[in-house]
């Protein structure tokens, strides 16, 4: 029942062994999660897009029931913000929008009227700023929804 001295200096730390092993278990936990992880910065810009893109479509549509028309591509989503100069001034204006936010990567929303995909479009072009594209690149728009 006594101990002997090598036996207790055995049983106080690791071995080189188990240390190299428990290093290589997270060298490989870290080569699955890792990839997985860095994606997701992408995947909340794109849902912010589309949540800002779909609060755009519901003032839009205030916009249309006051005035009987969206604003014109000239008067872009700006007409959400502050009452249109040129063209068709809408009868029953109202400020739809405290400021109009810029897209998940800095760039300004599109609008389109008419559409190309619906009524009217509502979209941002992604991270490079360019029509088309995948990934972190790919067209965030009202046909999303």
């Amino acid at each position: 029942m006594i101990k002997s001295r090598h036996q207790s200096r055995r049983q106080k730390g690791f071995t080189l062994i188990e240390i190299m092993v428990v290093v290589v278990i997270m060298g490989i936990l870290a080569a699955l999660v890792v990839p997985r992880v860095l994606d997701r910065p992408d995947q909340a810009r794109a849902v912010a897009a589309k949540q800002d893109v779909s609060g755009i479509m519901q003032a839009l549509k205030l916009y249309r029931l006051d005035n009987g028309r969206y604003p014109t591509t000239e008067q872009g989503l700006r007409a959400l913000v502050e009452r249109p100069a040129t063209g068709q001034v809408p009868p029953n204006w109202k400020q739809y929008l405290d400021r109009l936010p810029a897209d998940p990567w800095g760039n300004a929303y599109q609008y389109l009227n008419p559409g190309v995909r619906g009524d009217i479009d509502v979209f941002s072009l992604g991270a490079d700023g360019q029509p088309g594209g995948d990934n972190a690149n790919t067209d965030v728009g009202s046909w999303d929804l």
